[in-house]
């Protein structure tokens, strides 16, 4: 058993997204890594696409995501499951943070149009 302490668990910041590190193989996890994600107010999303299907599980706020170029609102309870190659962005056009968990089998890798695929540092 491996437990991950929220204050011991590793952080990342990029433009309009912080990511906690949860599950991952570095921590333990041999199967399925999990991370949180918080949308600051009016944060933009990023199109990108991942590999291996990945599921985010809404905790607080409403989010607004695009998946193959139609939009869907995500509000707290709600569970989007993004399938592989499937392009897709998660933005907080509201005034009020909007976090949820995200899962994905481990050694998943994403994709930014264009670009050649990279396991996000969370995953890993």
């Amino acid at each position: 058993m491996t437990l991950i302490k929220a204050a011991d668990a590793p952080t990342f910041s990029l433009p309009g997204l912080h990511v906690t590190g949860l599950a991952s193989p570095s921590r333990g996890a041999t199967e399925t890594s999990a991370w949180r994600i918080e949308l600051p107010p009016t944060a933009d999303g990023t199109a990108h696409s991942v590999d291996r299907e990945e599921i985010f599980v809404a905790v607080r706020g409403t989010a607004l995501a695009t998946v193959d170029g139609e939009e869907h609102t995500l509000d707290a309870g709600d569970a989007l499951i993004v399938q592989p190659g499937t392009v897709f962005s998660l933005a907080n056009p509201h005034d009020a943070p909007f976090e949820a968990v995200a899962l994905q089998p481990v050694g998943g890798l994403a994709s930014f149009p264009d670009g050649d695929p990279f396991p996000p540092p969370w995953t890993e």
